[in-house]
């Protein structure tokens, strides 16, 4: 038996556990064991987004009016009508939160293959390719939760700032970092940091304040109730909260000083709006990573954009040991209450959640 957990498309918070019957295996199917995947706030935007974004496509559920949770993380292959994909082949990949993923294996280079299944023909490849870890130069097995829990996040992290450089910050030497706590933030001010071209403000509840400020990322770290005390200069604004209030006071606070504004995450996705201001500033663009992705790819070819990504990413974990901790999670029961505490914002930044289904 199979078993998943599947979500109301129409409320985040009504979530159970289904077990089904295993599908059987047509030609060039694979069937893979999702071994170990994480639960962040990542997750949570996939499903926030799942309509819009069409993340729900990706794993159809047992009932159309419910969803199946993206995440990502390592499986191995248990069964294959594939010539070229072993039985015993581990890889990196997304993957419903579940015991398995049967896909149809095609587009196979060697290191990787594509699910070509027909329901995932049209949605973004970096989400339908799987990576063998034996030819993955991101995979240290020593940090395998690390990986688990930021590489999706770093790749967009490194897509934030790749995009802000590629742009040339926009001419401004500021860049503010909202839910400057969270894994996603926090990779992108290591990397504008690293960069050194900006000068990076933080911004976070008063909670987070004093981890923000310990990771040495931000140059200044602030509440939100203290941005109109933030002193102006020329600035871009990456949205990773995706809270409405915060970012019409970001953008009357800087007003004609704001460059550019980017719109990334939803951490804050059940933050109900009071304010109703009236435009200013730049328009918010949503930034989705695969574009540009797809863009570098254009710029410097696959190996090139892979190289530059993995260099930065291996500087990135083995900084991010020092005050992330990964928690073992095991099981149905275990699992649930574990999305739940990250959908309600129980889980604190310093430690992610490590998720699998015992055998």
């Amino acid at each position: 038996m199979t078993t998943f957990l599947e979500i109301s498309r129409a409320s985040m918070h009504e979530a159970e556990m289904v077990t089904l019957a295993p599908a059987e295996l047509q030609e060039h199917q694979v069937r893979i064991s999702v071994d170990r995947f994480g639960i962040t706030a990542n997750n949570i935007t996939y499903g926030v987004f799942g309509v819009a974004m069409k993340y729900w496509d990706f794993f159809p559920a047992s009932q159309p009016e419910a969803g199946r949770l993206p995440v990502w993380g390592f499986g191995t292959v248990t069964e294959s009508r594939h010539p070229e994909v072993p039985v015993g082949q581990r890889m990196y990949g997304y993957w419903p939160l579940g015991t398995e993923l049967v896909v149809l294996a095609g587009r196979l280079d060697g290191r990787s293959f594509v699910d070509v299944s027909a329901h995932r023909h049209d949605l973004p490849t970096p989400y339908n390719r799987y990576i063998y870890t034996e030819q993955d130069p991101a995979y240290h097995p020593e940090r395998e939760d690390l990986h688990i829990l930021l590489w999706p996040l770093f790749y967009t992290s490194f897509m934030v700032e790749d995009f802000l450089d590629d742009h040339a910050n926009y001419g401004a030497d500021t860049a503010i970092v909202s839910s400057a706590s969270s894994k996603t933030s926090i990779g992108a001010a290591f990397l504008l940091k690293r960069r050194g071209a900006t000068k990076v403000i933080g911004l976070t509840s008063p909670t987070h304040v004093p981890f923000a400020q310990s990771l040495g990322c931000y140059d200044e770290v602030y509440t939100y109730g203290d941005i109109e005390s933030i002193a102006l200069s020329t600035a871009v604004y990456v949205d990773v909260s995706g809270n409405r209030d915060v970012m019409q006071r970001v953008h009357h606070h800087w007003n004609e000083k704001l460059a550019y504004s980017m719109f990334v995450g939803d951490t804050h996705w059940d933050a109900t709006s009071t304010l109703s201001l009236p435009p200013v500033g730049p328009k918010p663009e949503f930034l989705f990573a695969p574009v540009q992705m797809a863009k570098r790819i254009k710029d410097w070819g696959r190996d090139e954009m892979e190289r530059r990504v993995v260099e930065t990413w291996h500087e990135f974990t083995a900084w991010s040991s020092a005050w992330l901790t990964p928690i073992d999670t095991d099981g149905p029961e275990a699992l649930l209450a574990a999305y739940h505490d990250v959908l309600n914002g129980r889980v604190g930044p310093t430690v992610g959640i490590v998720g699998h289904f015992s055998a």
